[in-house]
């Protein structure tokens, strides 16, 4: 996009002083800082969402690939490790 630097930073900070003066400048930088950790929680948020969306689909996914074969009877306890049997 486009790139803010110091000095561009510096030349809006005194625009907004001229403009708003010295009793409201702190109020609103204030209220925009509020938002702005509110949008970096909300970000935060929706991001651990997604992670736990994929990562419930990675387990569903190799759940499937898990799966018993058709024919293969499951393996019991105690079985003496002979592993699955036909059925």
């Amino acid at each position: 996009m486009f790139e803010v630097g110091f000095t561009e930073i510096i030349l809006i900070l005194g625009i907004a002083l001229l403009v708003l003066g010295p009793e409201k400048l702190p109020k609103l930088a204030n209220q925009l800082g509020r938002w702005a950790g509110r949008a970096r929680a909300m970000a935060r948020q929706l991001r651990q969402q997604l992670d736990d969306e994929v990562s419930i689909g990675t387990v569903d996914k190799v759940d499937t690939t898990l799966r018993r074969p058709p024919g293969v009877a499951p393996v019991e306890p105690g079985d003496g490790g002979n592993g699955p049997r036909p059925t």
